[in-house]
Protein backbone atom coordinates (compact mmCIF):
# COMPACT_ATOMS: atom_id res chain seq x y z
CA UNK A 1 0.00 0.00 0.00
CA UNK A 2 1.34 3.35 -0.70
CA UNK A 3 1.18 6.31 1.20
CA UNK A 4 1.36 9.57 -0.58
CA UNK A 5 4.59 11.74 0.64
CA UNK A 6 3.24 15.14 0.02
CA UNK A 7 -0.04 14.50 1.72
CA UNK A 8 1.41 13.25 4.70
CA UNK A 9 3.87 16.23 5.20
CA UNK A 10 0.74 18.59 4.60
CA UNK A 11 -0.89 16.73 7.06
CA UNK A 12 1.62 17.12 9.60
CA UNK A 13 2.73 20.87 8.85
CA UNK A 14 5.24 20.53 6.35
CA UNK A 15 5.14 21.57 3.21
CA UNK A 16 7.29 20.50 -0.33
CA UNK A 17 6.71 23.99 -1.65
CA UNK A 18 9.52 26.07 -3.32
CA UNK A 19 7.82 28.78 -1.06
CA UNK A 20 7.55 26.75 1.64
CA UNK A 21 10.71 28.46 3.87
CA UNK A 22 8.72 31.92 3.16
CA UNK A 23 5.82 30.40 5.18
CA UNK A 24 7.87 29.09 8.02
CA UNK A 25 9.46 32.60 8.33
CA UNK A 26 6.18 34.13 8.74
CA UNK A 27 4.67 32.12 10.92
CA UNK A 28 7.78 32.06 13.31
CA UNK A 29 7.92 35.68 13.26
CA UNK A 30 4.08 36.13 14.25
CA UNK A 31 4.62 33.44 16.72
CA UNK A 32 7.90 35.35 18.01
CA UNK A 33 5.76 38.54 18.30
CA UNK A 34 3.20 36.41 20.21
CA UNK A 35 4.91 35.54 22.52
CA UNK A 36 6.76 39.27 22.97
CA UNK A 37 3.19 40.85 23.33
CA UNK A 38 2.06 38.20 25.89
CA UNK A 39 4.83 37.28 27.58
CA UNK A 40 6.66 40.55 27.38
CA UNK A 41 4.40 42.55 30.34
CA UNK A 42 5.14 39.78 32.85
CA UNK A 43 8.90 39.56 32.37
CA UNK A 44 8.86 43.42 33.15
CA UNK A 45 6.55 42.77 36.12
CA UNK A 46 8.71 40.05 37.54
CA UNK A 47 12.34 42.08 36.84
CA UNK A 48 10.93 45.17 38.59
CA UNK A 49 9.39 43.21 41.46
CA UNK A 50 12.91 41.66 41.92
CA UNK A 51 14.97 44.78 41.23
CA UNK A 52 15.86 47.01 44.35
CA UNK A 53 15.22 50.12 42.61
CA UNK A 54 13.63 50.11 39.40
CA UNK A 55 13.26 52.73 37.29
CA UNK A 56 9.98 53.36 35.15
CA UNK A 57 11.35 55.11 32.42
CA UNK A 58 13.45 52.12 31.19
CA UNK A 59 12.34 48.78 30.00
CA UNK A 60 14.03 46.26 31.99
CA UNK A 61 13.39 41.98 31.57
CA UNK A 62 16.36 40.91 33.89
CA UNK A 63 16.76 42.65 37.07
CA UNK A 64 20.20 44.07 36.92
CA UNK A 65 20.28 44.23 41.11
CA UNK A 66 18.35 41.65 42.40
CA UNK A 67 16.74 42.11 45.89
CA UNK A 68 13.62 41.00 48.17
CA UNK A 69 13.38 45.00 49.51
CA UNK A 70 10.58 45.04 47.70
CA UNK A 71 8.23 42.49 49.27
CA UNK A 72 9.48 43.41 52.36
CA UNK A 73 8.51 46.74 52.15
CA UNK A 74 5.30 45.32 50.61
CA UNK A 75 4.44 43.42 53.54
CA UNK A 76 5.17 46.11 55.55
CA UNK A 77 2.29 47.86 54.02
CA UNK A 78 0.01 44.73 54.79
CA UNK A 79 0.27 43.24 51.30
CA UNK A 80 -0.42 39.82 52.81
CA UNK A 81 -3.17 41.14 54.35
CA UNK A 82 -5.21 42.34 51.10
CA UNK A 83 -3.76 38.99 49.81
CA UNK A 84 -5.67 36.82 52.09
CA UNK A 85 -8.54 38.84 51.78
CA UNK A 86 -8.74 38.44 47.58
CA UNK A 87 -8.02 34.30 48.51
CA UNK A 88 -11.11 34.26 51.16
CA UNK A 89 -13.59 36.50 49.03
CA UNK A 90 -12.37 34.57 45.56
CA UNK A 91 -12.74 31.21 46.78
CA UNK A 92 -16.44 31.85 48.95
CA UNK A 93 -17.68 33.87 46.03
CA UNK A 94 -16.21 31.19 43.24
CA UNK A 95 -17.66 28.20 45.18
CA UNK A 96 -21.22 29.72 45.44
CA UNK A 97 -20.84 31.18 41.98
CA UNK A 98 -20.50 27.26 40.73
CA UNK A 99 -23.42 25.86 43.33
CA UNK A 100 -25.95 28.48 41.65
CA UNK A 101 -24.71 27.76 38.30
CA UNK A 102 -25.16 24.83 38.16
CA UNK A 103 -28.47 24.37 40.11
CA UNK A 104 -30.12 26.87 37.57
CA UNK A 105 -28.68 25.86 34.76
CA UNK A 106 -30.44 22.02 35.68
CA UNK A 107 -33.56 24.00 36.08
CA UNK A 108 -33.20 25.60 33.12
CA UNK A 109 -32.11 22.73 30.75
CA UNK A 110 -34.02 19.65 31.92
CA UNK A 111 -36.81 21.00 33.34
CA UNK A 112 -40.11 22.60 31.76
CA UNK A 113 -42.23 25.49 33.71
CA UNK A 114 -43.96 28.79 32.26
CA UNK A 115 -41.97 31.38 31.66
CA UNK A 116 -38.48 29.57 31.20
CA UNK A 117 -37.23 31.45 28.78
CA UNK A 118 -38.11 34.66 30.11
CA UNK A 119 -36.46 33.51 33.27
CA UNK A 120 -32.82 33.06 31.26
CA UNK A 121 -33.50 36.18 29.80
CA UNK A 122 -33.67 37.88 32.84
CA UNK A 123 -30.46 36.32 33.83
CA UNK A 124 -28.67 37.15 30.42
CA UNK A 125 -29.68 40.81 30.42
CA UNK A 126 -27.70 41.60 33.89
CA UNK A 127 -24.60 40.84 31.78
CA UNK A 128 -25.87 44.20 29.84
CA UNK A 129 -25.56 45.96 33.04
CA UNK A 130 -22.26 48.32 33.76
CA UNK A 131 -21.46 47.94 37.20
CA UNK A 132 -21.60 51.68 37.78
CA UNK A 133 -25.22 52.00 36.95
CA UNK A 134 -25.70 49.22 39.82
CA UNK A 135 -23.17 50.59 42.34
CA UNK A 136 -25.83 53.22 44.16
CA UNK A 137 -28.60 50.58 44.58
CA UNK A 138 -25.75 48.08 45.57
CA UNK A 139 -24.51 49.61 48.06
CA UNK A 140 -27.87 50.50 49.98
CA UNK A 141 -29.00 47.18 49.61
CA UNK A 142 -25.24 45.96 51.28
CA UNK A 143 -26.08 48.85 53.77
CA UNK A 144 -29.31 47.63 54.90
CA UNK A 145 -30.30 43.61 53.60
CA UNK A 146 -33.80 43.29 52.86
CA UNK A 147 -36.35 41.67 55.01
CA UNK A 148 -33.10 40.68 57.58
CA UNK A 149 -32.26 44.51 57.93
CA UNK A 150 -28.45 44.14 58.76
CA UNK A 151 -25.14 45.55 56.82
CA UNK A 152 -23.14 44.06 55.03
CA UNK A 153 -20.23 47.01 55.01
CA UNK A 154 -17.12 46.27 56.04
CA UNK A 155 -17.39 42.54 55.59
CA UNK A 156 -16.04 39.59 53.23
CA UNK A 157 -19.63 38.19 53.04
CA UNK A 158 -20.65 41.84 51.55
CA UNK A 159 -18.42 41.19 48.39
CA UNK A 160 -18.67 37.21 48.74
CA UNK A 161 -22.79 37.13 48.11
CA UNK A 162 -23.30 39.63 45.21
CA UNK A 163 -20.88 37.57 43.25
CA UNK A 164 -22.66 34.22 43.65
CA UNK A 165 -24.67 34.33 40.99
CA UNK A 166 -23.51 35.26 37.07
CA UNK A 167 -25.08 35.42 34.51
CA UNK A 168 -22.19 33.85 32.00
CA UNK A 169 -21.71 31.01 33.80
CA UNK A 170 -25.35 29.95 34.55
CA UNK A 171 -25.63 30.48 30.27
CA UNK A 172 -22.44 28.24 29.68
CA UNK A 173 -23.67 25.67 31.95
CA UNK A 174 -27.29 25.75 30.49
CA UNK A 175 -26.31 25.14 27.32
CA UNK A 176 -23.99 22.47 27.70
CA UNK A 177 -26.67 20.65 30.09
CA UNK A 178 -29.18 20.72 27.14
CA UNK A 179 -26.44 18.59 24.74
CA UNK A 180 -27.08 15.71 27.33
CA UNK A 181 -29.03 12.84 25.73
CA UNK A 182 -32.46 12.28 27.80
CA UNK A 183 -31.88 8.72 26.78
CA UNK A 184 -29.69 8.83 30.12
CA UNK A 185 -31.87 10.63 32.53
CA UNK A 186 -34.82 7.51 30.99
CA UNK A 187 -32.60 5.08 31.82
CA UNK A 188 -31.47 6.51 35.37
CA UNK A 189 -35.28 6.60 36.20
CA UNK A 190 -36.35 3.28 35.38
CA UNK A 191 -33.14 1.93 37.63
CA UNK A 192 -34.66 4.13 41.13
CA UNK A 193 -32.87 7.04 41.04
CA UNK A 194 -34.16 9.65 42.56
CA UNK A 195 -34.16 13.38 41.54
CA UNK A 196 -31.08 14.18 43.68
CA UNK A 197 -28.84 10.79 42.17
CA UNK A 198 -29.70 11.65 38.70
CA UNK A 199 -28.32 15.28 39.36
CA UNK A 200 -25.28 14.25 41.22
CA UNK A 201 -24.30 10.49 39.35
CA UNK A 202 -25.29 11.54 35.66
CA UNK A 203 -25.80 14.86 34.86
CA UNK A 204 -22.83 16.38 37.00
CA UNK A 205 -20.55 14.07 36.27
CA UNK A 206 -20.41 15.10 32.34
CA UNK A 207 -20.47 18.73 33.16
CA UNK A 208 -16.62 18.45 34.26
CA UNK A 209 -15.56 20.30 30.91
CA UNK A 210 -17.91 22.78 31.37
CA UNK A 211 -17.40 23.49 35.04
CA UNK A 212 -13.70 24.24 33.91
CA UNK A 213 -14.95 26.79 31.99
CA UNK A 214 -17.29 28.34 34.11
CA UNK A 215 -14.19 28.00 37.43
CA UNK A 216 -11.21 29.72 35.08
CA UNK A 217 -13.63 32.45 33.82
CA UNK A 218 -15.80 33.45 37.15
CA UNK A 219 -12.43 33.01 39.06
CA UNK A 220 -10.80 35.89 37.54
CA UNK A 221 -14.29 38.20 36.96
CA UNK A 222 -13.79 37.65 40.92
CA UNK A 223 -10.41 38.39 41.29
CA UNK A 224 -10.45 41.52 39.03
CA UNK A 225 -13.53 43.36 40.92
CA UNK A 226 -12.64 46.56 41.77
CA UNK A 227 -15.99 48.67 42.43
CA UNK A 228 -17.57 46.02 44.56
CA UNK A 229 -14.82 45.44 46.81
CA UNK A 230 -14.47 49.25 46.66
CA UNK A 231 -18.16 49.98 47.95
CA UNK A 232 -18.16 47.26 50.82
CA UNK A 233 -15.23 48.28 52.43
CA UNK A 234 -15.81 50.67 55.76
CA UNK A 235 -12.02 50.88 56.23
CA UNK A 236 -8.83 50.15 54.40
CA UNK A 237 -7.91 47.07 55.86
CA UNK A 238 -11.21 45.71 54.02
CA UNK A 239 -9.72 46.64 50.92
CA UNK A 240 -8.49 43.50 48.49
CA UNK A 241 -4.81 42.97 46.56
CA UNK A 242 -6.51 45.18 43.42
CA UNK A 243 -7.98 47.47 45.31
CA UNK A 244 -5.29 47.98 47.70
CA UNK A 245 -2.39 47.92 44.54
CA UNK A 246 -4.36 50.91 43.45
CA UNK A 247 -4.52 52.82 46.73
CA UNK A 248 -0.14 52.07 47.03
CA UNK A 249 0.22 53.35 43.20
CA UNK A 250 -1.23 56.81 44.10
CA UNK A 251 0.67 57.39 47.32
CA UNK A 252 3.92 59.57 46.57
CA UNK A 253 6.16 57.32 49.16
CA UNK A 254 5.65 53.89 47.90
CA UNK A 255 8.02 53.00 45.03
CA UNK A 256 7.17 51.38 41.74
CA UNK A 257 8.96 48.02 42.86
CA UNK A 258 6.52 47.84 45.66
CA UNK A 259 3.07 48.21 43.28
CA UNK A 260 5.21 45.60 40.74
CA UNK A 261 5.71 43.31 43.77
CA UNK A 262 2.07 43.45 44.57
CA UNK A 263 1.27 42.97 40.95
CA UNK A 264 3.46 39.90 41.05
CA UNK A 265 1.59 38.44 43.86
CA UNK A 266 -1.48 39.11 42.12
CA UNK A 267 -0.98 37.29 39.28
CA UNK A 268 -0.04 34.32 40.89
CA UNK A 269 -3.15 32.94 42.26
CA UNK A 270 -4.48 33.03 37.83
CA UNK A 271 -2.10 31.42 37.01
CA UNK A 272 -2.36 28.83 39.62
CA UNK A 273 -6.30 27.95 38.88
CA UNK A 274 -5.67 28.05 34.82
CA UNK A 275 -2.92 25.51 35.18
CA UNK A 276 -5.07 23.68 37.97
CA UNK A 277 -8.08 23.22 35.63
CA UNK A 278 -6.18 23.74 32.15
CA UNK A 279 -7.55 20.14 31.17
CA UNK A 280 -11.31 21.02 31.99
CA UNK A 281 -11.07 23.85 30.93
CA UNK A 282 -9.50 23.31 27.51
CA UNK A 283 -11.97 20.14 27.07
CA UNK A 284 -14.75 22.37 27.92
CA UNK A 285 -13.71 25.35 25.20
CA UNK A 286 -13.15 22.67 22.69
CA UNK A 287 -16.65 20.79 23.27
CA UNK A 288 -18.37 23.64 23.28
CA UNK A 289 -16.54 24.52 19.97
CA UNK A 290 -17.31 21.25 18.60
CA UNK A 291 -21.35 20.97 19.49
CA UNK A 292 -21.50 25.00 17.82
Amino acid sequence: MSINSSRFDSAIGWSTRPDAWTSKGIRFVLSALAVILFCGPLLVIFSGAFEHNPDPTKLSIIPTNPSLLNFQVATENKIWHYLMNSLVIAGGALLLQLSVSVFAAYALARKKFRGQAVALLVILATMMLPEEVIAIPLSLVIGDLPLVHVSLKGTLLGVILPLGAWGFSIFVMTEFMKEIPAELEEAAKVDGAGELRLFAQIILPLCKPALGVIAVFGFNMIWEQYLLPLIVAADPSDYTLTVALLALRSDDMVGTGIVLAGALLALVPSLVVYLSLQKSFLRGITTGAIKG
